[in-house]
């Protein structure tokens, strides 16, 4: 792949543009090859996937109209808004 198996790097997640959690990819409790390959077993995973491998400290809920940015550096960054409740 293009990106490789990374085996340390910054991940961080910011809502509404203040940081919330950050950590480090060589903290994770499972390697990033393998959370892909137990996820692999259970489902096929494709070019553009992403996965999402778990939360550093400071998880807190999060509100209708809360702007979430997240990343891991060197490859990407996702935005996304949290929308209303489905009635």
């Amino acid at each position: 792949s293009k990106i490789g198996h990374p085996a340390k790097g910054k991940i961080w997640l910011s809502v509404n543009g203040t940081e919330r959690q950050k950590g480090d990819l060589s903290e994770l409790i499972w390697s990033v090859p393998e959370i892909i390959w137990q996820l692999s077993q259970q489902v096929e995973i494709g070019a553009g996937d992403i996965i999402m491998t778990g939360t550093p400290a400071g998880v807190a809920a999060l509100s209708p109209g809360d702007k979430i940015e997240c990343g891991v550096d060197g490859i990407g960054t996702l935005k996304v808004a949290i929308g209303k409740a489905a009635a």
